[in-house]
């Protein structure tokens, strides 16, 4: 027994603990990601029924249906939803890159007792409830509000009088939504472009000034090539989670086009429509694997270049 003993705790020292540290995280993806999935992947292949629940498999319809997939495809509202998430979060995505690459060049640039202040800004939002900012924002955006009346005055002083307004309707609008989106996932490209900014090395700047370069032909040629995978991890964590944003069209958008989160809702809740919103969620998840799988091969190929 002993012998047994000592000959399996020197094989789980070599091989059993780390194979068992490698295994936790798969199982958890597989408990937690791929079971989950292979579920709505067969609810989108089920038919409608006004049962509890709502989809049934086998009897009188096909054991797979794929009409839910036929609808998504030939509905015209489907179509629209996909075009209007992929256009918001693409605008909000874009944004967030034009406002976060100078904030994140400017964290490395000041010294490090300022940079650990500012760094503690750009994280201090999600201290506070999501649902609260929305909300703020919600009060900001109202017709009767300082910020609405302040871009009302700026609109009307740089217009001819004639086009003068009493309130900027912006509640319930495409516009709300790619703001409020670019508010709340900025923080997500801040902090990618900032480690990616960090590691580069100074010297490299100086080198291209002393040898003539302009500032912004440093920037050009030097820093912003370095940054290219800090802008493809800061726009896939944007652009992912903002093209399935259920809470901020709802609360925000406008319900004659609806973004596709929104819609998956109404299919599961009102419509009581399983199927249709499962086939939905998996084309979306599909259309949302491309873009990550994009970075990582991006990124494979830089590892391998260095």
């Amino acid at each position: 027994m002993s012998m047994g003993g000592g000959r399996f705790s020197r094989w789980f020292d070599s091989k059993g603990w780390p194979g068992l540290l490698i295994a936790v995280p798969y199982l958890w993806l597989i408990v937690f990601f791929l079971l989950p999935f292979l579920i709505v992947v067969a609810m989108s292949f089920a038919t409608k029924t006004p049962t509890a629940p709502p989809f049934s498999f086998g009897g009188e319809h096909p054991l797979v249906n794929p009409d839910a997939y036929g609808r998504m495809l030939t509905g015209g509202l489907y179509l629209r939803a996909f075009l209007t998430s992929l256009v918001n979060a693409l605008v909000a995505t874009v944004f967030c890159l034009l406002i976060g690459y100078p904030m994140a060049l400017g964290l490395t640039r000041v010294s490090h007792s300022w940079r650990n202040i500012l760094l503690m800004l750009v994280i201090l939002p999600f201290w506070t409830s999501f649902l609260l900012r929305v909300y703020a924002w919600m009060g900001l955006m109202g017709r009767n509000s300082w910020f609405n009346g302040m871009l009302t005055d700026a609109w009307n002083f740089l217009v001819p009088i004639d086009w003068a307004v009493k309130s900027i309707p912006m509640m319930h609008s495409n516009f709300a939504v790619v703001l409020v989106m670019v508010y709340t996932y900025l923080p997500f490209m801040i902090l990618p472009l900032y480690a990616s900014l960090e590691r580069l090395d100074p010297a490299l700047d100086e080198a291209a000034m002393d040898l003539g370069s302009r500032p912004h032909q440093v920037f050009r040629d030097v820093t912003l090539p370095q940054s290219i995978p800090g802008i493809i991890a800061g726009g896939t964590l944007v652009f992912i989670p903002a093209a399935g944003e259920l809470v901020i069209p709802t609360l925000v958008g406008d319900a004659s086009s609806p973004m596709i989160g929104r819609l998956i809702s109404d299919e599961f809740s009102q419509a009581q429509d399983w199927p249709m919103a499962s086939a939905i969620a998996v084309a979306l998840l599909l259309l949302m694997v491309a873009p990550a799988m994009i970075y990582s091969r991006y990124q494979s190929k830089a590892e391998g270049s260095s």
